[in-house]
């Protein structure tokens, strides 16, 4: 049976609409088309809050070139409950069906749409409430028509003398030819009026066709132009009707990349690598044999130049079966000269094993091939199509092996597959892509509880909440006659698809130990999931105490609010190197800016570490929920992968990280973890729409032996922009985080207990894959553990601050300078710029500005030259940390060095508190200082503040406030020897005023 895809529309409700009978109030229905699929809801009598809570469906047929892929609903008012002569419009909404957008069934969500103006002077107001999703549906068999006797003569002359309506759904009906719908006058009840023309919609003043009652839901003919298929039906007005047609077939579903089974809807897409290096290989796809003189497994076995490879055993059907494709490297086209291609076959049948050498088999023949006469294939050419070949020596005279061999490159589809000679044959050392869980914030609230027998009035009761790993408390509260009230939020993160259970414990707070009341658990497919901060309804769970008679009538009951907040952007990433942004709902995801592809081409002069003989390098690549994991080049310290991959770009501001690792080795059962080579990250933002960034990066490691040099990536990076300039400057503008950060923020320990949660997942999810990702690659790619205490760290940042001030720093030496007359031409020229200033104040902003903009295109000339920003040694104060300090870096939390290390490194850190602590108090001292000035702290003090304030106030009310300004800027930039040496009486008076910091014990 077919599959048909259905667009569900749920219409839930409406608020906040605009009056538009004359008496307050509207009698709103809602119509909604797609794809010229036209139905409306029923009408809800006089209220501006209407509830519908309908469900519409419609058909996802083939595109359309004149509806697109946008579904349109709009709000009319009822002109049959009012004084008014015309369906009033309400308002619209237009939404976007795109596959980043469309959800399937299971995932919808309420999101309340802003109404829009249908016409630019149109009053509009209010929202609607809707959930939009898709489901495949099986769409029943067709059933064959029944065969009927042929009409008599009476009926044949009424069908001569009467008309028939015509059923062909290709010729659309006359313009003039009246639509009648229903064959009866019982099937003509509903509620509201029939829906509105094409005519009206364009037009809101003309008249809608008398109504014969109410209807619920109604479709309009429009199949013309949607590719659907008409129903016809035709009123019982004694008309003989001709037999009814057969049945045509369902529509078919669009295609469209609506992806069900990924967090993102990916377009499989063939990559150009245009970034990257052709690198060629020989390619032999050996299939199957025949006639072969044995009856256990032969392997082949086929050597190119001094490399050779094993195939696995065949599989015996009615001939031997391999389908098993192999790949030599070739650097130059003159590096091979033959090909050898032999049959072996193991002496011992039932010790068929690859690993067995050769010398225990028996050769049953081979073939040579001269490597200049095989053939160049480049996609999009078709494979090549495999032939027979008569095995020549051995024992198989009359055996013939089926095969193909061409000269190809990485581009070719059968490369991820195939047996490569610099990755050993590994099967886990393969090129895979990765997509992260959808990750979501599990939000339950828990309110108060009901029904809690204790022994005494002023128990101690908490919740506990437990989701996987994740557990979670409530505080404490009293409970007074049974009823302890929370109100407290619970944060979780979970995963797709929902296989946990959350498992609420009820709690009595004891002296020994808390006592368990009761238990519920309660299934995550069951709750709610929302896109805003709107209230979701409480539910009432009852407890069951598992040491008690489970027919116990009194159970305790809590009180929960349950839902998935789809708003928020779950963060496994730092915020400051995060690549993507977007929320968890994808009806909320915006359209992509672009795409960002990524050649990673190979590394250079790869150190070999932990004393290893070898290493077995591979790159993984991380944006957004997409990861990349290259093949692992075994035993080479120059590897070269020469692979690209694409990633659509929703934000600028974002970071590609880029990692190189070395694995222990090919077997599967190795728990050893790999090793850290490097990492790069590259800020998209930073490249030119467009432009090949091709530059080499150094790996640089951070080692308890200081900074050292691990090698050397090559990379091709470059950003395609998919949308308008505007567009893409435009998202400049709107706020980096999800609107639902700034409505609820979680508070900062908050983000990181869900961080660290969101990571453990991650880790779990990826390491379950094929190969696998360790956790040790998931952890440093998303620098879940470099959030430890680092001395080394702390100067860093403080010198960085540094920086920042060095700027004031300048312009305050500046202001020195002229204020004590080092450069005379200078100070006089700020004396008139003063002076114009002041007597043109208008000019002071505009001034400033152009001063900016000259001092930008200024420096645009000192502009970094250097392909991309990278790690800088410099700035992290790499390279002269002193030993003891990268010991404290790499040391565990709790600590595991000696009593003695441990002591004198608190102490240290006891001497770089009482510095932060003598800055934060004169930082405090200096604002109570501020606030004396008018809290009377010191009478006197303050008694000649206020005086001064009078006197000054009395003098601006008098002078013009031009002449003060100018007296003031000439007092202040008066030559020295108009000054005296010692502080100026207001800062004498300032320093003198009191602070808290004499009442600090």
């Amino acid at each position: 049976m077919a599959t048909v895809r259905k667009l569900i529309v749920e219409v839930v409700d409406a608020r906040n609409l605009l009056p538009k009978d004359g008496h307050g109030t509207s009698s709103p229905y809602v119509i909604v088309d797609f794809y010229g699929q036209r139905k409306r809801t029923k009408t809800v009598i006089r209220d501006l809050n209407p509830v519908w809570n309908e469900t519409l469906h419609f058909n996802m047929g083939g595109p359309s070139n004149i509806f697109g892929d946008t579904l349109e609903l709009d709000v009319f008012h009822d002109k049959n409950y009012g004084p008014t002569r015309r369906h009033n419009h309400l308002g619209r909404v237009r939404v976007s069906c795109t596959s980043t957008q469309l959800v399937k069934k299971g995932e919808e969500a309420l999101i309340y749409y802003p109404l829009e103006k249908k016409y630019l002077l149109s009053w509009i107001q209010g929202d609607i409430g809707l959930k939009i999703y898709y489901s495949d549906e099986v769409s029943p068999p067709e059933i064959p028509p029944p065969v009927e006797s042929p009409p008599t003569q009476e009926k044949k002359e009424e069908q001569v003398h009467e008309p028939i309506p015509s059923v062909d759904s290709a010729d659309p009906p006359p313009e003039n030819a009246p639509e009648v719908e229903g064959d009866g006058v019982d099937n003509q009840v509903g509620e509201g009026p029939p829906l509105p023309s094409e005519d009206e919609k364009k037009d809101p003043v003309e008249e809608l066709p008398p109504e014969v009652g109410p209807q619920p839901e109604m479709e309009m003919k429009a199949s013309e132009v949607s590719g659907t298929i008409p129903e016809v039906k035709v009123a019982d007005i004694g008309i003989k009707t001709p037999p009814p047609m057969p049945p045509m077939p369902p529509t078919p579903a669009i295609s469209r990349s609506v992806s069900t089974a990924s967090f993102e809807s990916i377009p499989i897409e063939r990559s150009t690598f245009d970034l990257v290096e052709k690198m060629h290989y020989i390619f032999i796809r050996v299939v199957k044999a025949r006639s072969l003189p044995t009856n256990g497994c032969p392997v082949v076995k086929i050597v190119v130049s001094g490399n050779r490879a094993v195939s696995k055993p065949a599989r015996k059907t009615n001939l031997f079966e391999w389908d098993q494709t192999f790949a030599f490297g070739r650097d130059s086209p003159d590096s091979f000269s033959i090909l050898e291609v032999s049959v072996w076959d193991s002496l011992n049948p039932e010790a068929a094993d690859p690993s067995e050498g050769l010398s225990m088999r028996e050769f049953l023949g081979g073939i040579c091939f001269d490597t200049t006469e095989i053939p160049l294939r480049d996609p999009p050419d078709s494979p090549l199509a495999p032939q027979w070949y008569r095995l020549e020596g051995g024992g198989a005279h009359l055996g013939d092996l089926m095969l193909a061999t061409w000269v190809g490159t990485q581009a070719d589809e059968s490369f991820p597959d195939a047996w490569k000679t610099d990755t050993a044959g590994n099967v886990n050392s393969r090129a895979k892509v990765y997509l992260s869980p959808k990750l979501w914030y599990l939000r339950a609230t828990i309110i108060d509880a009901k029904d809690i027998l204790s022994g005494s009035k002023d128990c101690m009761f908490q919740v506990k909440a437990q989701l996987g790993f994740q557990i979670l408390r409530t505080k404490p509260v009293p409970s007074r006659n049974g009823t302890p009230t929370w109100n407290e939020d619970l944060m979780f993160v979970a995963a797709e698809p929902f296989a946990d259970q959350l498992i609420f414990t009820l709690e009595q707070r004891a002296r020994k130990g808390s006592i368990v009341v009761g238990t519920t658990r309660v299934s995550l497919t069951m709750i709610e999931r929302r896109v805003d901060d709107r209230n979701v309804m409480e539910k009432w769970f009852t407890f069951d105490d598992p040491n008690s008679d489970q027919n116990n009538l009194y159970k305790p009951r809590v009180q929960l609010r349950l839902c998935f907040d789809g708003g928020y952007h779950v963060m496994e990433e730092a915020a400051q190197v995060c690549s993507d942004y977007r929320p968890t709902a994808r009806q909320l995801w915006k359209p992509a800016v672009g795409m960002v592809e990524l050649g990673i081409i190979g590394c250079r002069n790869l150190l070999k570490m932990n004393g290893k003989g070898s290493i077995n390098a591979y790159s993984i690549a991380k944006y957004g929920p997409k990861w990349v994991r290259t093949r692992t080049v075994s035993d080479n310290s120059d590897p070269k992968w020469n692979e690209q991959y694409t990633w659509k770009v929703y934000d600028l501001c974002t970071v590609l990280t880029i990692g190189v690792f070395d694995s222990w080795g090919n077997s599967e059962t190795e728990t050893r973890p790999d090793l850290r080579v490097g990492k790069v990250r590259i800020r998209v933002s930073t490249l030119k729409t467009g432009r090949v960034y091709r530059s080499t990066y150094p790996l640089l490691s951070l080692t308890p032996m200081g900074l050292k040099k691990m090698g050397d990536i090559e990379l091709a990076v470059r950003f395609v922009r998919s949308t308008p300039t505007l567009d893409v400057l435009h998202v400049y503008s709107q706020p980096l985080l999800p609107l639902m950060h700034h409505i609820k923020p979680l508070a900062l320990g908050q983000q990181e207990m869900l961080r660290g949660a969101s990571v453990k997942i991650l880790a779990a999810h990826l390491s379950r894959s094929e190969p696998p990702l360790r956790q040790e690659v998931v952890c440093y790619m998303l620098d879940a553990d470099s959030h430890t205490f680092s001395m080394r760290k702390v100067r860093a940042n403080w010198y960085r601050i540094i920086n920042l001030v060095a700027g004031v720093i300048d312009v305050a030496k500046w202001v020195e300078d002229t204020r004590t007359w080092k450069n005379p031409t200078s100070t006089i020229l700020v004396h008139a710029l003063l002076v114009m200033l002041v007597w043109f104040p208008d000019l002071i902003i505009p001034t400033l500005a152009f001063y900016v903009f000259v001092i930008g295109a200024w420096n645009y000339r000192f502009r970094s030259r250097d392909p991309l920003p990278h790690f800088d040694p410099k700035i992290s104060l790499a390279e002269s940390i002193d030993c003891d300090e990268l010991d404290e870096e790499f040391d565990t939390l709790p600590s595991n060095r000696p009593p003695e290390i441990v002591r004198v490194r608190y102490d240290k850190l006891r001497t770089l508190g009482t510095r932060v602590q003598t800055v934060l108090g004169d930082l405090a001292t200096q604002g109570e200082r501020v606030q004396a000035l008018v809290t009377w702290q010191d009478p006197r003090g303050t008694g000649i503040f206020v005086g001064l304030c009078f006197v000054v106030a009395i003098i601006l009310y008098l002078v013009p406030s031009k002449m003060v300004s100018v007296a003031l800027g000439f007092y202040y930039l008066r030559h020295p020897m108009f000054r005296d040496r010692a502080p100026s009486p207001a800062i004498n008076f300032f320093r003198r005023l009191p602070s808290q910091s004499d009442r600090i014990l």
